[in-house]
């Protein structure tokens, strides 16, 4: 039986809770070992794979997927890899395009609903791996992907067991939330990186007659709905960023998730509003929602300020064993 999350003394306030482990956290580097995944349209994905000597072809294997902008380097992937080395799991992290430090080739790169690239590397793992089980975790922009991607594939998914922590499941209204109040602070954080990315594409590609914007003006772009009006929506094939995010969020796929699901959620998470939350009706019986009434952002930080304890990764191994 699992422990329920409780906040630590004196960090139940839910932005302590989204920007603690990101300002205080100090996690100890993993070795790891990348393997340069080649998609079908020439670009690439950087995998970073933890493995546990001693095991077998037979190894379960643990597909991460991080959140928007994370890394290798974010120090909720290092605490949850260690935690997987220690239960004996072998773990990889699929860098979404252009995010482990390398830039990708392509003038598109990733969003929240864009499942393929995620495909093709699994089914390159069912083939190179044909024994071993699959089991997935999603935090954030790679978890509304992951519930995405279990709704598009029903019955016929890859994966044993998935976990999914703070997915924005409508996208809508996370990008209306992230201009309200405090929440401007992560989004203007977010969007330094996505801006700065954007702006490097312009050395490579012809940007302005791709998505007709001229490279001065994307110091102009504030908020997400303006990022993703004027490049997400148009580079990937989308009519508008309306269109961008009624198609790309996880809510309305969660009814056709035929695997063993965990979803994660605060109710105090800055990031969305409780109308992201789904109904009972609108999950399937493969999907357990663990909700709390705090925890922020993919925070859950148990223990205390000086002495904290990160309940998210022990819970995640657990529910994975």
């Amino acid at each position: 039986m699992y422990k329920r999350f409780t906040p630590g003394f004196g960090l139940k306030n839910r932005h302590l809770q989204t920007i603690y482990s990101s300002l205080f956290r100090k996690v100890p580097s993993i070795d790891f070992e990348i393997e340069k995944f080649t998609l079908s349209d020439g670009d690439f994905l950087d995998c970073y794979w933890s493995k546990i000597k001693n095991k077998d072809s037979n190894m379960p294997i643990v597909v991460i997927f991080h959140g928007l902008a994370g890394s290798y380097n974010s120090p909720y992937i290092l605490g949850l890899v260690k935690e997987l080395n220690s239960a004996g799991r072998t773990s990889v992290l699929i860098h979404f395009r252009g995010c482990s430090g390398e830039e990708n080739l392509l003038p598109r790169s990733y969003h929240s609903g864009d499942t393929g690239d995620a495909l093709e590397f699994i089914k390159s793992l069912k083939q190179r791996f044909p024994n071993s089980e699959l089991y997935g975790v999603g935090y954030s922009l790679g978890a509304n992907m992951l519930l995405k991607l279990l709704g598009e594939t029903g019955d016929k998914s890859a994966f044993k067991k998935c976990v999914a922590v703070s997915p924005p499941m409508q996208l809508d209204i996370c990008a209306d939330a992230m201009k309200v109040g405090f929440a401007r602070y992560y989004q203007k954080r977010l969007l330094k990186d996505l801006n700065t990315a954007l702006d490097k594409k312009y050395d490579k590609h012809d940007m302005s007659s791709l998505i007709n914007l001229k490279r001065k003006d994307i110091k102009k772009l504030k908020t997400f709905w303006e990022f993703d009006n004027a490049y997400t929506a148009p580079i990937h094939g989308f009519d508008s960023v309306k269109d961008y995010y009624t198609k790309s969020s996880s809510k309305q796929f969660l009814k056709h998730i035929k695997t063993d699901t965990l979803i994660i959620h605060a109710q105090d998470d800055p990031f969305m509003t409780k109308e992201v939350l789904p109904m009972q009706e609108e999950l399937s019986n493969s999907i357990e929602l663990e909700l709390y009434k705090y925890g922020g952002h993919v925070g859950f930080v148990g223990g205390s300020f000086l002495s904290p304890y990160y309940w998210l990764e022990k819970r995640i191994t657990q529910y994975l064993s």
